[in-house]
């Protein structure tokens, strides 16, 4: 029997037009899945008869196909079943049929096997049990089919599946960092996906307790409210799936910054001052992927439970509510929440009390989900249930635990509401890599890592700080709002002190408790934008950010918070560099809060002369070996190095000082990773950009800059630079920085652009406006410009040759990388830069040269 293959792949083809079509008009996923399934089934029934196998054969379909879930984009997957192993003749058959799959344009995934091999095939192999668990007969020899399914069910042990594939899920979250909430998360594979979801229906399956929502819950696996939940929530992922499918014509399963605005699109999202249209289609994304977790939780406790009742583990009892079985808190009553609603945060506070508890039982999750409806005003307003939140806090145990287990089950979000409206929020700036919901309880545990002994060596200044600070579960309160008003329009951190004032008031705080939270929450945002910013060797910088603290109790408060928030960004934005920055601030603010007056200027380059003496000294030099440098250093040097940098200068420098030829020094950073780099010589206009352009280059980035021109007109810059491949050899490149840039200097070298490089493609989706401003500095005798930009290679080396073009001289520069985003500072003079016209023109050429081409 013959077939008109090229008929066969046109009615494919308009088959999959016409459920575009319908689904486009009646909007319906379900219906989409099935069509496709009943459409595909006629094909190959049709192609598998032309053929004229022999009646003994069967031909199954497995997995999602199996399933009868077939998206527009999936991988078909088939099992041909035989009752031995086929002849030449058979074969021969066999391999024309799969040839015809591919002509007719389905993407098929086959199998050719006997019965007893799918029995051993599945033995080895979970994921291979798993696909021919939902075998489908679509054609051929029913008995053999039946017998097949007979034999498999009966190799198959309930509780030993479960087991594995319970497993194999923890295994397959910790691939995607046990998180739902990442930038472009993979909606069938990560937490909260699909596949959270169907490995349910398989456990369920294999147990028998039924293969749909309604059998889970006519099987008491699954309440009604549950079940409710369960398929709204595999609806969304369903319609998400599809349309990504069709949008792109084949098969993607990650929502990648590519796609974001194309389906917040369909979806009918709009982009407002406040929020993108993509983080409205993100945030109902990670709601949804929240719930799927909870529900995979309670549902995954359930079965688990029926499997294998742990009868003999008599209940023991906390109090007259609670009780513990199996190490998991459980409600005696289920309904104890709707009459007596108090119970809800006591349960949390019962697991804290208790360190021999690890988690909860399903009904007490399920009771919880259900009772969050409860939270009201009311209930809010109970002096009771205040005092009960306030206890969760100043747990000596179990806070972050708590809290994220209430985050969970939406408690903490129906008991503050402005905290349940940043659920799920995503920020596309590029460098939070959290909803805001999963950065506070970031900034909550680390805060809360302070307090601890077993992180003292990782954090030992924080350490140190903490358990000098009285009540600091103050910080707890302030971390909760510190970015409570993201997403509102509007500057979060003065929208967030109203917050933070109501809740410490409504609370009972007292109002040096209430000052110092909402003081905070408003500043939470200046100690890192003055570390990574501005020049802390400027004394006038150091009396302005200690006369923003006040005083010790303040300035400790706001390091910490600072600090945690910075590690609770993005694993990529933290380094020891930034963390030498933030620690330098505060022990320079602590000597001048610890002062009586603020000293002077020559007060402290005196101070600083006679560090660098005595360090040199310590190298056996004289004490006259500083004369002959120091002589050309004006009071700027003196004020913006160290001690130790000073002396480290005049010792590369005491033989060298009158000599033509450039001197590079390289030595590790001693108070952080990466390089310090000194380079002497001659000053001419293009020297910052041939030395920017020779670091990135040599694959490093320039973190910290000072430039300084002696008064015999000679350039003495200092680099602090990071390794951007965190190649782990600093070491061995001081040797190879030091030869090869003061070769370039001697031979002069003209600047060498580094290389492009590609432009990320975050950056390209969620472009990054670049801005140049430039102002007056306080003294009025420099010019501080200030960049924002898409960070990229060369970046720096752009801004470099501008600045020169311009004949603006430089002298310090902060390079500040936020994950994609450069926030970089400069101090620069010369250029006719007084003249407005001048620095607007400036402004305008660099925003050109640093714009983000579409």
């Amino acid at each position: 029997m013959s077939i008109d293959l090229a008929a066969l792949r046109n009615e494919i083809r308009s088959g999959q037009q016409n459920l575009r079509e319908a689904y486009a008009l009646n909007n319906d996923a379900q219906a989409l899945l099935r069509n496709r399934c009943q459409q595909v089934d006629s094909v190959l029934n049709r192609l598998w008869a032309s053929l004229d196998f022999p009646a003994s054969l069967a031909l199954a379909a497995v997995g999602g196909y199996g399933r009868g879930e077939l998206y527009p984009a999936s991988d078909i997957d088939l099992l041909i079943l035989l009752p031995q192993e086929p002849g030449p003749a058979l074969q021969e058959r066999l391999e024309k049929l799969i040839g015809h799959f591919w002509d007719i344009g389905l993407e098929i995934g086959h199998s050719v096997r006997t019965v007893q091999e799918c029995l051993n095939e599945a033995a080895d192999d979970i994921t291979v049990q798993t696909a021919l668990l939902e075998a489908r007969l679509l054609t051929g020899n029913k008995k053999l089919f039946t017998t097949f399914e007979k034999r498999l069910r009966g190799n198959l042990d309930p509780l030993v599946f479960f087991e594995c594939k319970r497993l194999e899920q923890q295994e397959r979250h910790l691939r995607f960092n046990e998180t739902p909430y990442s930038l472009e998360p993979n909606f069938k594979e990560a937490p909260g996906g699909l596949r959270d979801l169907q490995v349910i229906f398989w456990v369920a399956k294999a147990a028998g307790y039924g293969t749909t929502w309604d059998e889970l819950e006519r099987n008491g696996i699954l309440s009604s409210e549950g079940l409710e939940q369960a398929r709204r929530s595999e609806e969304y992922l369903q319609h998400l799936r599809i349309r990504l499918h069709l949008m792109l014509g084949r098969r993607e399963d990650r929502l990648l910054f590519d796609y974001q605005n194309t389906l917040a699109a369909q979806y009918g999202f709009e982009s407002t001052l406040a929020k993108r249209a993509s983080e409205q289609l993100m945030q109902g994304y990670y709601r949804n992927a929240k719930a799927i977790t909870l529900i995979n939780t309670i549902l995954m406790q359930n079965i688990g439970a029926a499997l294998a009742p742990e009868s003999e583990q008599l209940p023991q009892p906390i109090d007259e509510h609670f009780q513990s079985v199996g190490g998991l808190l459980d409600v005696r009553d289920e309904g104890i929440f709707a009459s007596k609603p108090a119970l809800i945060l006591d349960s949390f506070l019962v697991m804290q009390e208790n360190p021999d508890l690890h988690g909860m039982t399903a009904r007490t999750l399920r009771a919880l989900w259900h009772a969050r409806d409860l939270i009201t005003p009311e209930f809010r307003a109970r002096p009771e249930n205040r005092a009960a939140f306030i206890k969760l806090l100043q747990s000596e145990r179990g806070v972050v635990h708590e809290f994220r287990r209430m985050n969970q089950l939406d408690i903490l979000g129906a008991y503050l509401p402005c905290f349940g409206r940043i659920v799920g929020q995503m920020q596309h700036d590029l460098f939070h890599v959290y909803t805001v919901d999963q950065h506070i309880l970031q900034v909550l545990r680390n805060i809360r890592r302070f307090t601890m002994s077993e992180f003292a060596h990782e954090y030992p200044l924080c350490a140190r700080a903490i358990a000098e600070f009285d009540r600091p579960w103050l910080l707890y309160v302030a971390a909760l709002f510190h970015d409570i008003a993201k997403g509102r329009g509007g500057d979060h951190s003065e929208l967030g002190t109203v917050d933070a004032q109501t809740f410490c008031e409504d609370h009972g705080f007292s109002a040096e408790d209430t000052e110092l939270v909402v003081w905070l929450v408003r500043h939470h945002l200046i100690m890192s934008q003055v570390a990574q910013k501005e020049d802390l060797s400027d004394p006038i910088v150091i009396t302005s950010f200690s006369r923003l603290v006040g005083d010790y109790r303040h300035l400790t408060a706001l390091y910490l918070l600072t600090h945690a928030d910075i590690r609770g960004t993005s694993p990529k934005v933290w380094n020891q560099w930034k963390g030498k920055l933030m620690a330098d601030l505060y022990h320079l603010t602590q000597e001048h809060l610890g002062q009586e007056s603020p000293q002077a200027p020559q007060g402290i380059i005196a101070e600083r002369q006679a560090g660098a003496m005595r360090l040199l000294r310590y190298f056996a030099l004289s004490d006259t070996v500083h004369e002959r440098l120091w002589k050309q250093l004006d009071t700027v040097y003196f004020l913006r190095h160290s001690a130790e940098e000073i002396a480290w200068h005049t010792r590369s420098l005491h033989y060298r000082i009158f000599n033509d030829q450039p001197v590079v020094r390289a030595r590790p950073h001693q108070d952080g990773d990466g390089l310090q780099v000194m380079v002497y010589t001659q000053d001419q206009p293009d020297l910052f950009a041939r030395i920017v352009g020779f670091f990135a280059r040599a694959g490093y980035s320039i973190v910290d800059a000072k430039i300084h021109t002696t008064a015999h007109g000679y350039a003495l810059d200092s680099f602090v630079v990071l390794d951007v491949a965190q190649r782990h050899n600093d070491r061995e490149m001081v040797a190879y920085i030091e030869h090869e840039l003061e070769d370039r200097l001697i031979r002069q070298t003209p600047p060498e652009a580094p290389s492009s490089g590609r432009l990320s493609r975050q950056v390209k989706h969620f472009p990054i406006k670049a801005e140049a401003e430039i102002r007056p500095d306080d003294k009025g005798a420099h010019f501080v410009l200030t960049l924002v930009a898409a960070d990229r290679p060369g970046l720096l080396y752009t801004v470099a040759t501008t600045i020169a073009e311009h004949g603006a001289n430089l002298h310090t520069a902060k390079i500040t990388t936020l994950g994609e985003r450069a926030e970089d500072v400069f101090l620069i003079s010369g250029g006719d830069l007084r003249q407005s016209s001048r620095r607007i023109q400036l402004e305008s050429e660099l925003m050109e040269r640093l714009k983000v081409s579409a």
